[in-house]
């Protein structure tokens, strides 16, 4: 009996379908969010800013293979973490995380798509409609997001304005994303984004291709 039970529980073992960790999206303690196992053998940070166009450039090369190569199949965790340098990347970092984690990566992929179109229509709002440096945090961010689009996409997304509004307004939330900006820029002193660790490692400004051979021989290691 004893022999057939174990036969049975190793068929269905083998006939599991494997784990796509691109489905889980988890928060650290720091408030990033974190794309894949948590347990995961290898952890590449990316420090990003929505106003960064090497950012975008990064992001169109390697979401695909990253998730798909490395993700998916447990070996590896992204953690995104922001080094905000303006206030059109603040409004920006806090509409990605506009619903949790169940949205930001979908969020956060759309923002950076989109980034050419929304940064020149914010250049061109903040030329017509200046707000002083002294102006109230919340109504600055309010007023960036609405006069550069990124309200709009963000409802084109489900996400209606007054939901929107209410993300770029929550302190909490405003305090997590200033953290993390302060660690990237004035603890870890960052050269430029986007940057990178992995497995704490830091391997500083770079592109897809200068990372993906690291990540490679970082999981061999493992």
């Amino acid at each position: 009996m004893k022999v057939i039970l174990l036969g049975f529980v190793a068929a269905l073992t083998v006939g599991a379908a494997p784990v796509d960790w691109t489905k889980t999206v988890s928060r650290g303690a720091n408030g990033a969010y974190v794309l894949g196992n948590p347990k995961a053998k290898v952890r590449l940070v990316e420090y990003m800013s929505y106003s960064c166009n090497h950012c975008a450039q990064f992001v169109g090369d390697a979401s695909a293979p990253l998730k798909g190569n490395y993700v998916a199949k447990g070996k590896v965790a992204v953690e995104f973490r922001n080094a905000v340098r303006d206030r059109y990347d603040f409004a920006a970092a806090l509409l990605a995380r506009c619903g949790g984690r169940t949205r930001f990566v979908a969020q956060n992929e759309a923002l950076f798509a989109a980034q050419e179109t929304l940064m020149s229509q914010a250049q061109a709002f903040e030329a017509s409609t200046p707000m002083p440096d002294n102006a109230p945090i919340n109504a600055v961010l309010k007023g960036i997001a609405a006069g550069s689009g990124m309200t709009a996409l963000m409802a084109a997304r489900g996400v209606n304005a007054a939901t929107a509004n209410a993300c770029l307004s929550n302190k909490a939330e405003q305090d997590v994303v200033l953290g993390m900006a302060k660690e990237a820029w004035e603890i870890r002193k960052l050269k430029g984004t986007p940057s990178f660790l992995i497995n704490g490692r830091d391997t500083g400004p770079a592109t897809w291709g200068d990372i993906e051979p690291k990540l490679r021989v970082a999981v061999a290691a493992k």
